[in-house]
């Protein structure tokens, strides 16, 4: 199964392609789709969804998943990472209809075994988990990695995280 993981971003979308088969996962590849500052709104949601789009092409995943929104303070933030997972959201369902979402909290868990854990202990474990030799960068992919890797490890249970 080849999983293409996702962090929405507005500024930068981390992306990360897992493939396992048997209990063992290969990283295949990661990276982040940049917008830049002070580009218009939907010229910048058009890179987003062109990003997401060449992603599928190139890698065909089996699943796409995606990492849940969690914001507690800034409403205009929120606004705009949704709209990113929204044009993220469209691209990958003109290829596929197996999309799925995990909370940051489910993320965590599944990777470090707690709940809780700081993006260094998440960023830590990616790199062993994957036999890496040093932490993905930018933080974003190694969110998403992160995610795909929660996909991977799902199994059957994968099926109450499928977006409705």
């Amino acid at each position: 199964m080849r999983v293409l993981g996702i962090d929405p971003g507005y500024a930068l979308l981390g992306w990360g392609v897992v493939e396992a088969e048997g209990g063992r996962m290969r990283l295949v590849d990661y990276g982040c789709v940049e917008t830049k500052a002070g580009t218009p709104m939907q010229h910048r949601l058009r890179t987003l969804q062109l990003g997401v789009r060449n992603l599928v092409t190139i890698y065909q995943p089996d699943d796409v998943a995606f990492e849940e929104l969690f914001f507690a303070r800034n409403v205009t933030t929120a606004l705009m990472v949704g709209a990113a997972r929204g044009a993220a959201i469209i691209s990958a369902t003109e290829y596929t209809e197996n999309l799925y979402e995990y909370t940051p909290m489910q993320i965590k868990q599944a990777v470090t075994g707690y709940g809780k854990a700081d993006k260094k202990q998440v960023q830590q474990m990616v790199k062993l988990l994957l036999g890496m030799k040093q932490v993905p960068q930018p933080d974003d992919a190694a969110d998403a990695i992160a995610c795909a890797i929660t996909h991977c490890q799902a199994g059957a249970a994968r099926e109450q995280f499928r977006m409705k």
